[in-house]
């Protein structure tokens, strides 16, 4: 049985109800049922999107639009507070996407990305279209360790307040995980092989994030670094012609939404230093957020 039950402290409750095979698991993948309440700018949020489109599924699982910078004053979003309270008593805490909502009972269902990802390929996603094909698990969690590690890294070297050697250490990592994928991308189309996956979703997402978030902390040393991994760039200039990809980016929106979180300054308008032209390949015009009801 697949049982509801927020699993972390009560001041912000984490969901993580899984959609089962049949009736018998509570929630199952039904048409129409469930929905999905996603912002353009949030890194998990894109990912989650890029999959429901590349599995066809616009007409079965709904996508609810939110602002691209949090509306309400504790960081969460505003559209989303009716489904936190419901289904989390009292809730205190911001609330914040992704949520993948049920319509039967007007409740969470999940808000932990990587389980919405799984079940969106495996509930939703037809032969035709799979993105975890049978055996790639060990591949598709390899590729989002490494994906995990250009994060964490960069992470540290953008922290404010950190020495020189931890800096110089962090950025040393960089170049060994990218070259690592670099490498997959040598005598393949993706990282897995011929066809799409979840891991390439996972690593196109990684690295907008890295060009259009992290990068315009570093100094033009590092980002030649990053930049120094010709097939990488290529490949991610690939995918955001795909209209799955590139139609869901929200440049404005993503550097605003990290400027607004960390509370530094940066440079919202940096293009001349990005390693790709993200803006060529996005929409004129971001997703629209749906009206508070």
């Amino acid at each position: 049985m697949y049982a509801t039950s927020p699993i972390a402290a009560p001041s912000q409750p984490s969901f993580r109800s899984r959609i089962g095979g049949d009736a018998r698991s509570g929630y199952y993948a039904v048409p129409h049922r469930y929905r999905l309440h996603l912002s353009p700018s949030c890194p998990d949020c894109l990912e989650i999107a890029v999959t429901h489109g590349l599995l066809g599924l616009a007409d079965t699982l709904r996508v609810t639009w939110l602002p691209a910078v949090p509306d309400a004053p504790d960081g969460g979003h505003l559209a989303l507070r009716p489904l936190y309270e419901a289904s989390w008593h009292q809730h205190t805490g911001p609330a914040v996407p992704p949520v993948l909502s049920d319509g039967w009972t007007g409740r969470i269902v999940s808000t932990h990305a990587p389980d919405i990802l799984r079940d969106l390929a495996r509930r939703f996603g037809g032969r035709d279209n799979d993105l975890r094909p049978l055996g790639a698990d060990e591949e598709i969690r390899t590729v989002g360790r490494l994906c995990e590690g250009i994060v964490a890294a960069v992470r540290r070297a953008e922290e404010p307040g950190a020495d020189r050697a931890v800096r110089e250490a962090a950025l040393a990592e960089l170049p060994a995980v990218l070259g690592a994928l670099e490498d997959r991308l040598a005598v393949r189309d993706h990282v897995l092989g011929d066809r799409l996956s979840a891991a390439d979703v996972r690593l196109w997402v990684t690295l907008v994030r890295l060009d259009l978030v992290h990068a315009g902390h570093l100094d033009a040393a590092a980002v030649r670094r990053v930049a120094g991994h010709p097939r990488l760039w290529a490949y991610a200039r690939r995918l955001a012609e795909l209209p799955a990809f590139g139609a869901l980016l929200d440049v404005d929106g993503m550097t605003r939404r990290w400027h607004a979180r960390c509370g530094c300054a940066g440079d919202a308008d940096r293009t001349a230093g990005r390693i790709v032209d993200w803006a060529a390949y996005a929409p004129s015009r971001a997703p629209e957020p749906e009206p508070v009801r």
